[in-house]
């Protein structure tokens, strides 16, 4: 008996929502990469200077892209009824 290949036991994926979950893991890569936008003191925001409330901001906002992209891998991973047996 042959071993299966990976291919055969790989779990069905659909890449529009893989494509979708990289463009959320990459926002706030590109977005903080661009440190001359946001390397200034004003606004500030109840006496914090911008650069750090916009960091800080961005922890959040990463949190939220990452936890998105985590369940659209899932998604792009749920077995589908293709109506194979």
């Amino acid at each position: 008996m042959s071993q299966p290949s990976r291919r055969d036991t790989a779990p069905p994926t659909d890449s529009r929502y893989l494509w979708a979950a990289g463009v959320f893991l990459v926002i706030p890569l590109i977005a903080l990469a661009a440190v001359p936008t946001y390397a200034k003191v004003g606004p500030e925001l109840g006496g914090w200077p911008f650069f750090f409330w916009y960091q800080t901001l961005w922890v959040f906002i990463t949190a939220a892209c990452t936890t998105t992209a985590f369940y659209l891998v899932k998604k792009a991973r749920a077995p589908r009824d293709g109506g194979e047996s």
